[in-house]
């Protein structure tokens, strides 16, 4: 992080823990270096050697370098930008125009606010062992084709339904009830199914409608 970048998280900082609405709002220069983010309280988070640091790095940014701040008078930025790009700044500058404005710039008010998360690194787990990340592409296992997969035979579930007629002698049944023997001769409402695909089968037939199967040979 360089020393532009530490001064202007110090502010967004300093502002948040007091007064987060002026963090948008334009700020006196004055206000920045006295009360703000003074050097005397805040040199060891700055990490500067001395004042003269300080004012250089705020004069730095006042003058828009780096995109972190702006004076808000165009003619006081003009004299801000001219002065920090000579050999020997005049830090005096800063006291002659201590009234003017700076505005933090949203961008990257937005990103000091909400910094987005470093990726952090990993050691592998043993000498000679790549990170996940960073482990050669395995291929997958080819699948068994589907033909060569046993086949499962397919249970048919029998619907339900109302048998209006005996299944032995034909003759009409009771509606409205369970029937399971027929009033007339007796025989058993009960139906049968297919002992291969337990499809229905009614009496007399000699093949399943179903599968084919021969059920009788009579």
């Amino acid at each position: 992080m360089t020393d532009l970048e530490r001064l202007f998280r110090q502010i967004v900082r300093n502002l948040s823990g007091t007064d987060p609405g002026r963090l948008r709002r334009p700020l006196p220069l004055s206000d920045i270096r006295d009360h703000i983010v003074p050097y005397r309280t805040n040199r060891r988070q700055l990490d500067l050697e001395s004042s003269e640091d300080y004012e250089l790095v705020l004069l730095r940014l006042c003058a828009g370098e780096g995109g972190f701040a702006r004076i808000e008078s165009a003619e006081v930025r003009v004299e801000f930008e001219i002065e920090i790009a000579s050999s020997n700044p005049d830090l005096g500058i800063l006291h002659r125009h201590e009234s003017a404005l700076v505005t933090l710039e949203a961008k990257q008010l937005a990103r000091a606010l909400d910094p987005a998360p470093e990726l952090a690194f990993a050691p592998p787990d043993h000498p000679g062992r790549l990170p996940p990340s960073a482990e050669p592409f395995q291929p997958l296992p080819e699948l068994e084709p589907l033909g060569s997969l046993p086949a499962t035979p397919v249970r048919r579930v029998p619907e339900r339904r109302a048998a209006l007629r005996c299944t032995q002698c034909k003759g009409t049944l009771p509606a409205g009830r369970a029937v399971n023997f027929c009033p007339h001769c007796g025989g058993s409402q009960a139906l049968t199914h297919c002992p291969v695909c337990e499809g229905e089968v009614e009496a007399g037939w000699r093949h399943c409608v179903s599968c084919g199967y021969l059920i009788s040979d009579g």
